[in-house]
C-alpha cells in the first residue's frame, strides 16, 4: 500500500492503478471512498474482500460528468434528469434502471445501479484519468464508522488498497442522499450530504421515504445496522441528566456535558447542522479511539443535514451486538 499525496502526479498514478485492476482510496466531498474500475467485476470484487463487505449490499458507480453518467443507465427519467442537472456535481445519488454495460456485482444482481457524480476535485480527476466509472463504497470495513480523512481509511483497512490519496478532510462528512423513483417519483433510500428540503423545491413535491416495497438493499448503506464505532452507543436528549462515567464517552451537539467523561466531542457549538455533519463521523473516530466502552450521543433536530446525522446514528445504535 502506497500512501500519497493527492497531487495531479499522484492522481495519474492512482488512476494507473485502477486501469489494471487494482484499488486507491480518495476523497471525496462526502466521504473517502474504495474505488476500482467499475465495469471491472474482478476488480470489484477485490472491493468487497478488502472491506469484509456481503456480496448482497450493491455499490456506488462514480462518473466525471452528467454524460458519462447517464450511459451507466438503460433510461433516465424528466424528473430524474432535473435533479441531475441541479444537484451534479455533489453530494447527491440516484437509483435508475442500469445499462447492460454494468456488471452484476456491482448491482448485487439488481436491475438498477446507483451513480453520482462528486464535487471534490481529486476525485473528479482520478475518474477523468481513470477513463472509467469508478466503483467506491466508503473506505472503511463493512459497517464500521465512515472515514472523513485519509488516516481514518489507514487505520482501518490498512495494507487493503494499493493505493490511499491523501486529500485532505472531507467537506460534508456524511455519505450521499440516494433517490430512486417509484412510479415516476421520487422516492428517498437514504438520506445524506444533501438536505431532502432541496431536492423537494426542485422535485416540486413532498420526497417520501420508502417503505416495504424494497425488500433488497436497493443501493449502500441502507441496512438497518450500519456507520458503528466499535463501542455501544445510545441515543439521548440533549442535555439529558445521566451518571458521569470514566468509562463512557460523550458525543454532544453544541455543548460539552455536566461531569467527567472518558472523552467528550461536540459537533457544533454554534448549533450548525452543516459543521455538526461535517464532524460527525471524526468525533465519533475520536471517542472509539479513547478506547470507551459505550458512548452517549445527543439527538440533533431531524431537519437538513439533521435528518441524515440522525440517520448515522440510529444505524449505529442498532449495531449488533456480535459486530464487536
Amino acid at each position: 500500500m502506497k500512501f500519497l499525496k493527492a497531487t495531479p502526479v499522484n492522481i495519474k498514478k492512482a488512476a494507473a492503478v485502477i486501469k489494471a485492476g487494482g484499488t486507491a482510496a480518495f476523497p471525496t466531498e462526502t466521504v473517502y471512498g474504495l474505488g476500482a474500475d467499475g465495469l471491472n467485476p474482478v476488480a470489484c470484487a477485490r472491493i468487497f474482500e478488502i472491506k469484509r463487505r456481503p456480496r448482497f449490499d450493491p455499490l456506488i458507480l462514480h462518473a466525471a460528468t452528467i454524460s458519462q453518467a447517464a450511459r451507466l443507465f438503460r433510461r433516465v427519467p424528466t424528473p430524474a434528469l432535473r435533479l441531475m442537472k441541479r444537484f451534479w456535481p455533489g453530494p447527491l445519488t440516484l437509483v435508475l434502471p442500469k445499462s447492460a454495460a454494468v456488471p452484476g456485482i456491482v448491482t448485487a444482481g439488481l436491475a438498477t445501479v446507483a451513480v453520482r457524480v462528486p464535487a471534490n476535485p481529486v476525485a473528479r480527476a482520478l475518474i477523468k484519468a481513470a477513463g472509467c466509472p469508478i466503483a467506491a463504497p466508503s473506505a472503511n470495513r463493512f459497517g464500521r464508522l465512515s472515514p472523513t480523512t485519509a488516516a481514518h481509511v489507514k487505520s482501518q483497512l490498512g495494507q487493503g488498497p494499493d493505493i490511499i490519496l491523501d486529500g485532505g478532510r472531507t467537506a460534508i462528512g456524511v455519505e450521499s442522499t440516494i433517490i430512486t423513483f417509484i412510479k415516476g417519483r421520487p422516492v428517498l433510500l437514504r438520506p445524506g450530504g444533501l438536505p431532502l428540503e432541496e431536492i423537494e423545491k426542485i422535485a416540486g413535491s413532498t420526497v417520501p421515504a420508502a417503505g416495504s416495497e424494497l425488500r433488497a438493499p436497493a443501493a449502500p448503506g441502507c441496512l438497518k445496522h450500519h456507520y458503528a464505532p466499535l463501542a455501544k452507543l445510545q441515543l439521548i436528549a440533549p442535555g439529558q441528566h445521566l451518571k458521569p462515567s470514566k468509562s463512557a464517552a460523550y458525543l454532544a451537539f453544541t455543548k460539552r456535558p455536566q461531569g467527567r467523561f472518558l472523552a467528550v466531542q461536540v459537533l457544533s457549538r454554534r448549533g450548525g447542522l452543516r459543521q455538526a455533519a461535517a464532524n460527525l463521523f471524526s468525533a465519533l473516530h475520536a471517542l472509539e479511539n479513547s478506547g470507551a466502552k459505550k458512548i452517549y450521543a445527543e439527538r440533533v433536530p431531524a431537519h437538513g443535514l439533521g435528518r441524515a446525522i440522525m440517520d448515522r446514528l440510529r444505524r449505529a445504535a442498532l449495531r449488533r451486538e456480535n459486530t464487536k
